[in-house]
């Protein structure tokens, strides 16, 4: 077995790792944060909501509950920034020069996650955009839906946001390749480069059946992230952030070495098991002509639209 997994708190376990120890981070932490404090999730298993939406029930089919997109005061703002910064401190401190670092975020909070990565001492080398049908904002009005049916609070996502950082290089490039396995990106088996536009699908049924956890990532999308990570395929992967073990298993699917941790005793031990299951599955992840890269698979209607005339209007030169 080519990981490790641990049932700790990210940042106890950081202290304790050893320094210039990791090779790469690919991270998902919880969305906004409020959303899986203890009461948040009780309310979401209740079915009353709260900050978790509760979707409506389509042709009988009920639908996963999924986080708002939420209003966040400046004193949890600040606690966002405070403890990202006290993350990538010991982020920093245990992965080797010239190691990349990708973290998701939303598109409210990406520049608080920023500021506090920088602040310890990390380069900002881009972002990476999901492009991706979500249900995530354009909500009516709450508890006032019917009287505003025309209104919505904030735009439908159709992209979600992964910041890429990286530790400062010792040296050169080529020389930290050398000596540390890092410093660059990974391209595809193709020899393309890595991009920072993805289209992505969402996460399919069976994986959700696999791990059911609310914020799973498709393996099509994370073995890209993943392969990417470790540009000479060599080295180690950290997901501090574990969940249900997706970044773990894109990993052991790619042949990587990796080391999860999961503060959550349920995720911790759903992860046990889903993490060879979802390692499994096979799927061509860097094929652009696979189901999984088309628009018409990933985003609404309009935009859909927007594509094919601009895919018809090319074709006629």
């Amino acid at each position: 077995m080519s990981y490790e997994i641990f049932n700790d708190d990210c940042l106890h376990w950081l202290k304790k790792c050893e320094t210039n120890s990791i090779h790469a981070i690919v991270t998902d932490p919880p969305y906004g944060f409020r959303e899986f404090q203890s009461r948040e999730l009780k309310k979401m298993v209740e079915g009353s909501g709260g900050i978790w939406r509760i979707p409506p029930k389509i042709g009988g089919y009920e639908r996963r509950p999924l986080p708002r997109f939420t209003v966040l005061t400046k004193d949890e703002r600040d606690f966002i920034e405070e403890y990202i910064y006290e993350f990538a401190k010991l982020a920093y401190k245990v992965l080797v020069p010239g190691a990349h670092m990708f973290i998701a975020t939303n598109q409210l909070v990406a520049h608080n996650v920023t500021n506090a990565v920088l602040d310890a001492g990390f380069e900002i080398r881009g972002i990476i955009v999901r492009i991706v049908k979500t249900l995530r904002g354009g909500f009516r009005p709450k508890n006032a839906e019917k009287e505003f049916k025309n209104c919505c609070t904030i735009p439908r996502s159709q992209w979600e946001p992964w910041l890429l950082f990286r530790k400062p290089l010792e040296g050169t490039v080529a020389k930290n390749l050398r000596k540390f396995k890092t410093g660059a990106l990974r391209r595809y088996p193709d020899g393309r480069p890595f991009q920072d536009v993805i289209i992505s699908e969402r996460t399919p049924q069976g994986e959700h059946n696999i791990a059911p956890h609310p914020t799973l990532k498709p393996q099509s999308f994370m073995r890209k992230l993943v392969w990417a990570s470790l540009p000479l395929g060599e080295g180690i992967i950290l997901d501090p952030f574990m969940g249900a073990g997706s970044t773990i298993a894109a990993a052991n699917a790619l042949g990587y070495k990796s080391i999860g941790i999961e503060i959550k005793k349920e995720y911790y031990e759903l992860a046990k098991v889903a993490i060879p299951k979802l390692s499994s599955i096979k799927i061509n992840w860097w094929n652009i002509n696979s189901s999984n890269h088309h628009l018409s698979k990933c985003l609404d209607a309009d935009i859909r639209s927007l594509n094919f005339l601009v895919t018809k209007k090319s074709s006629r030169g």
